[in-house]
């Protein structure tokens, strides 16, 4: 007797086939998306590590720059202008001021490059060099550097102190290897002599690596590139900064507020919420555009102020906010509005004292992410002036400024590329940090806040 397949258990047979094949095919490709997956997060990963090595291994070396460690003797016969005029010898202030300005101007006129020469001098007193190429040793700045510790200590004339000088840009360069050492001397930077007395410096410990404080206290500088800060970048940067949270924080959350829980549902605000998303994918030169014309030629604004450059970043920044805030909005439970409408809680009151408090969260984590983008904004910056050189810290938002951005385009773009291409590297390394900082600060607050809802 012949076994018999009966139709209905070949038909399950047949379909218990496919699914498993199914399975098996769902499972693979399972795999290959999870492997996938993984791949791209470390390809993302190890681009991003590739970026953050490249700019530490060129930036940090910039926080130590050479400086040349000597002895100045403040000599009574070069220095000019006599002592420091006293108050009690003049009948009044204004005259005595008077005095002290006409002491200062004739101070400054002295021969301040002959003291630096001698103090460099008295450390290599058997070196044959010429006074130009020595001089280029250090910083071109060392004369005014004398001369300000001679204004604020007079009593300084006649004695011998002892005195940390930067050394130039090209003497940075050639001691920490920068520049080919092979290349014929034609092609070099710094003379044969100075190049062998910055050498010779090193090793006798007049001159060492420390750390570059002037980075942070300093301002941009094109006649002592040695000496060029990030101080006036950090202040514009700064004032820009307070204009756009004073402005776009309030007037994003409050447009946010009113499209989402008071305006009508029409064609209006259905128009206005189109162009609030088209307006966060606008190129951000645009926005420049839209400055220079309104802000600088319609309202006079002055060019290269902080003010401006806030204004337009506000613009920038408002449709992200208003976005963001919306979207926290809409996260709000419907629950809870019933519940405070249902306990007899007015329609502001509602909004205002229980949803919004809700929202404080995802309104702090939109204003970090706007001010962050805004912070590292550059083309809207360079439309309405901010690439200028500036040669003092802004004393308030109307001054003239630019902007740690701007500022890493400016050195990016330097002719002495040896020593500002790790500059603007260090730059970019004060840049990221403030933004981390402001990440940072904003995922306590948020946890913060998170708690106490």
């Amino acid at each position: 007797m012949t076994d018999t397949v009966l139709p209905g258990a070949a038909a399950g047979a047949q379909n218990r086939e496919r699914v498993r094949k199914s399975l098996s095919r769902r499972h693979r490709n399972e795999i290959l998306f999870r492997w996938a997956g993984i791949l791209s997060i470390a390809a993302a990963l190890g681009f991003v590590a590739i970026l953050f090595g490249m700019i530490l291994s060129k930036g940090l070396p910039s926080f130590w720059q050479s400086t040349v460690h000597v002895e100045a003797f403040f000599d009574p016969e070069l220095i000019e202008g006599g002592p420091r005029p006293v108050l009690a010898d003049f009948p009044s202030p204004a005259d005595h001021q008077q005095a002290v300005n006409q002491w200062q101007r004739a101070v400054t006129l002295s021969n301040w490059n002959r003291i630096v020469e001698t103090a460099l001098r008295a450390e290599a007193p058997d070196f044959e060099i010429e006074t130009r190429d020595l001089l280029e040793l250090v910083t071109s700045s060392a004369r005014f550097q004398l001369r300000d510790m001679y204004f604020a200590n007079p009593d300084v004339l006649g004695q011998t102190v002892p005195v940390s000088i930067l050394a130039s840009a090209n003497t940075d360069n050639w001691l920490k290897g920068t520049i080919d050492r092979s290349q014929p001397d034609e092609r070099q930077q710094l003379a044969a002599t100075t190049r062998a007395l910055a050498d010779q410096f090193e090793e006798n410990g007049a001159i060492s690596f420390d750390f570059a404080w002037h980075i942070f206290t300093n301002v941009d500088s094109r006649s002592a590139p040695a000496t060029a800060g990030l101080a006036g970048a950090f202040m514009g940067s700064l004032y820009m900064m307070i204009v756009v949270i004073v402005l776009a924080v309030p007037i994003g959350v409050a447009s946010a507020v009113y499209l989402e829980e008071f305006a009508p549902k029409n064609r209006l605000t259905d128009l206005i919420e189109v162009n609030i998303n088209n307006l966060a994918a606008v190129p951000s030169i645009v926005f420049g555009l839209l400055g220079a014309a309104v802000f600088i030629n319609y309202f006079g604004l002055p060019r290269s102020a902080p003010l401006v450059g806030g204004l337009v970043l506000t613009l920038m920044t408002l449709p992200t906010i208003i976005i963001a805030t919306r979207a926290a909005l809409r996260a709000v439970p419907p629950s809870l509005r019933q519940a405070a409408l249902g306990l007899g809680a007015s329609r502001n009151q509602t909004v205002f004292h229980h949803v919004l408090p809700m929202t404080y969260p995802g309104v702090l984590t939109a204003t970090i992410i706007g001010v962050a983008q805004a912070l590292g904004e550059t083309a809207p910056l360079l439309l309405i002036g901010m690439s200028a050189f500036i040669a003092n810290i802004p004393a308030g938002p109307l001054d003239s400024a630019t902007a740690l951005p701007v500022q890493i385009y400016l050195w990016q773009g330097n002719e002495n590329r040896n020593f500002f291409e790790a500059r603007t590297s260090a730059a970019i390394i004060v840049l990221l940090g403030l933004m981390l900082l402001l990440n940072a600060i904003a995922i306590f607050l948020r946890s913060r806040l998170e708690k106490r809802a």
